[in-house]
């Protein structure tokens, strides 16, 4: 996204962004806002900031599904960062994961790398275009004091010596969130190593090394995982892990910021019909978003009964027989010329099908397993917070009705994000309106609720000061 910088920026200008943004819009649009009263983050943290203390928590940024640049380790190719021109993303690149019958999904490798929070995206559209992502996120770290590595080594900004106590933990979203929840463990295990030798070098000691985490989105459904189970994958057999708060105990404060906790109802949408980031962008079919396990992890719990029959019948997503039956998603007839670029060594339609329905039984096995696991009601170790931040105040999708042949019908909306409502991201089981006490089974330290769009949340004024507070000053 491109960001209007409040303090410098004509209104006029705010509005010619508009007009950018609309034509090469990524992801999530949500514009340029003007806000007419800040608060002075200089005046109000300039003097904590200031402060290079042993016992300060470096942090963690991890950022929210497509928010990892992805490249083809052997030839270098750009997978996700880099959208149009040659190498644009489609289904015969190597976006999809691969498809491998007889294999279980941990075990499928494609050569395709992570490479970096995704701060910008680069859409060749003739001459390249810069689209903002989470830089203003990074940025308003640095306001803080959080020298982020990767920028200070990059010498985008000059840190001077000062560039170690902030990471950007790139992963591959195509995959599970236990899966990246065991790659978080080798970043944090490594990371910890090397703030301890610059303490040591700096101050003659290391203290323990603890971290903060500030994760977005899907971001924070890795960091969830991470917290409770460390680096145990799912089990093989179909059962939950150990609950031994392993992540937990290298972690003191962890900000999940539109995390969507119980689902998202856009997601079944996109499994279903496919996404377009842009209509200047090349669409993601059905077939290709339904290779990707993660994606899975994001369908609503069956108990919520989000996703419903004409005739009100709510619908199991996460049994197989639901999809082919109904012919849905990778399992619906009409994706067969995408299977064909998928699997372009399998010349009987017949087959391919075979093969799609059993990576799409997979997905489903796995991703009612990761839901498990992280539903599972625990008291949270003493010594780790657990912060959420999250939107109230766009219509969000909530139910939606599914007829036979995909045929999709928007029910209800709640209050939410855009993307993410309220009750997902608090995992809040009463249906609204409702009285009551809140329903979940994740035990928030705090929950701290802001008028702005998915995305928008990340470079939010109130959302910065409410972090840089709990950053800085608890």
């Amino acid at each position: 996204m491109e960001f209007c910088n409040h303090k410098t920026t004509t209104v006029g200008r705010c509005k010619s962004m508009r007009i950018i943004l609309v034509a090469v819009s990524v992801v999530i649009l949500s514009g340029c806002k003007i806000h007419d009263h800040q608060a002075n983050l200089g005046a109000i943290y300039d003097q904590a900031a200031q402060r290079d203390e042993v016992d300060r928590n470096p942090i963690i940024v991890i950022p929210g599904i497509l928010g990892s640049k992805l490249v083809h380790q052997a030839s270098g190719d750009s997978v996700w960062g880099i959208i149009g021109g040659k190498r644009g993303n489609n289904v015969t690149g190597h976006l999809p994961i691969p498809m491998r019958k007889g294999l279980p999904l941990s075990a499928i490798e494609d050569g395709v790398v992570p490479d970096g929070v995704l701060d910008r995206i680069v859409v060749k559209l003739g001459a390249p275009i810069s689209v903002k992502e989470y830089a203003q996120l990074l940025a308003a770290l640095g306001v803080g004091g959080y020298r982020d590595e990767s920028l200070g080594e990059a010498g985008a900004i000059d840190y001077g010596n000062k560039h170690y106590t902030c990471f950007q933990f790139s992963y591959d979203w195509r995959r599970s969130s236990a899966e990246n929840a065991a790659k978080l463990d080798q970043f944090i295990q490594e990371k910890r190593r090397y703030v301890a030798a610059e303490r040591r070098k700096r101050y003659g000691r290391s203290g323990k090394v603890k971290f903060d985490i500030v994760a977005h989105s899907m971001g924070g459904l890795v960091a969830r995982y991470y917290m409770r189970y460390g680096s145990q994958p799912l089990p093989a057999d179909g059962s939950l892990p150990n609950l031994t708060w392993a992540g937990a105990s290298n972690l003191e404060k962890v900000i999940l910021v539109a995390t969507p906790n119980g689902g998202s109802t856009s997601a079944v949408k996109q499994l279903l019909k496919g996404y377009k980031p842009s209509p200047l962008v090349e669409s993601f079919p059905a077939a290709l978003l339904g290779t990707m396990p993660s994606i899975y992890e994001l369908i609503p719990r069956t108990r919520q009964k989000m996703i419903l029959t004409p005739d009100g019948r709510n619908l199991d997503l996460f049994k197989v027989e639901t999809w082919t039956s109904r012919q849905l998603g990778l399992a619906d007839p009409h994706q067969d010329k995408i299977l064909q670029k998928l699997l372009p060594e399998i010349s009987d339609p017949a087959q391919r099908r075979s093969i799609a329905r059993e990576h799409l039984s997979k997905c489903l096995k796995s991703a009612a397993q990761f839901q498990a696991a992280i539903d599972r009601p625990a008291k949270r170790p003493h010594g780790t917070s657990l912060y959420l931040f999250a939107g109230d105040s766009e219509p969000t999708l909530e139910t939606l009705e599914v007829s036979q042949g995909e045929h999709l019908k928007k029910l209800t909306t709640a209050p939410g994000d855009g993307t993410v409502t309220r009750a997902s991201a608090l995992l809040d089981g009463r249906k609204f309106p409702s009285g009551g006490r809140m329903q979940t089974p994740i035990e928030w330290t705090n929950a701290t609720f802001i008028a702005d769009r998915h995305l928008g949340l990340t470079r939010d004024p109130a959302f910065i000061d409410n972090v840089l507070h709990l950053l800085l000053e608890r």
